[in-house]
């Protein structure tokens, strides 16, 4: 495969230090933030010349605008912009508090945007490049007590695919990538539950209490793999717009947007209603 730079948010934990670490092992360099550089210590001990720590916290709009100027002056060439930074949020949406809100949205979506934002005009001078975005499936499966993570990737979602077709035409692929449930920190270390209200106990709301606890079976996915799956799709032309990972996932994905469809067609006539009659 050939040599690439990366340059990749959220690199201490989950995915982003997953695919910090196949990369750097293979032999491509990484630019990679963190908001505390001493949680990867071991990676700027180990590969001086390769990896590029920065520090960097998403929800800092002029932050991500500096470190991605910085990154694209200093190696010239940045062939992989990977936004992975985020969390999850758990609670119904009345349990939630205003700053745990604006901190998911600032996180999950604004930050992300911000990072599509400031690396798009390095990608278009350099002539192309790709943009990968780490979503969810449930950027298109929705789950009760998720609400404000479904916002976030949902949002993020309907963004990347826009712009998507913006860029096309200066090089420049999109990809939005959807995991399946994974052994990683996002659901066993970094994931916030909000104040929780006794009378959702015995509701739908707070099943995802039990999926949190690792005593109940740990999700299917495979950490590894899937960071190997998203390195090789840089290797796919076009660039795939969607891709999902783990079979649970996928089958939940496609049941639920059959479903969804059939909502649809279901108001055909409905629809031609609020037309205007041919001629008018």
């Amino acid at each position: 495969m050939t040599k690439r730079t990366w340059f990749i948010t959220g690199v201490s934990t989950g995915f982003g230090r997953e695919l910090a670490q196949q990369l750097l092992k293979a032999g491509d360099k990484v630019v990679g933030t963190v908001r505390d550089l001493d949680k990867v210590k071991d990676l700027i001990e180990a590969y001086p010349d390769s990896f590029d720590g920065q520090t960097l916290d998403v929800t800092d709009v002029a932050a991500v605008k500096r470190v991605v100027d910085s990154a694209f002056s200093r190696h010239a060439r940045i062939d992989v912009v990977i936004s992975n930074a985020g969390y999850g949020l758990f609670g119904a949406a009345e349990e939630l508090s205003d700053s745990e809100i604006d901190k998911i949205i600032a996180t999950n979506l604004t930050g992300s945007i911000q990072l599509f934002r400031a690396s798009i005009p390095h990608l278009r001078s350099q002539g192309g490049g790709r943009i990968i975005q780490l979503s969810s499936y449930g950027g298109q499966v929705a789950f009760p007590g998720n609400s404000l993570y479904h916002a976030t990737k949902w949002g993020i979602e309907g963004f990347a695919e826009s712009v998507a077709q913006e860029v096309a035409a200066f090089g420049i692929g999109v990809t939005i990538v959807e995991p399946g449930g994974a052994r990683t920190e996002f659901r066993y270390g970094s994931a916030k539950v909000a104040n929780l209200m006794p009378i959702y106990d015995d509701t739908p709301t707070h099943a995802f209490l039990k999926m949190l606890d690792p005593k109940n079976g740990l999700a299917v996915g495979d950490p590894a793999r899937m960071a190997a799956r998203i390195i090789e799709s840089v290797e796919i032309e076009p660039a795939p717009l969607r891709m999902v990972l783990g079979s649970q996932a996928l089958q939940s994905t496609i049941d639920t947007l059959k479903k969804r469809i059939g909502g649809f067609e279901a108001q055909t006539e409905l629809a031609a209603s609020t037309d205007f009659p041919p001629n008018e």
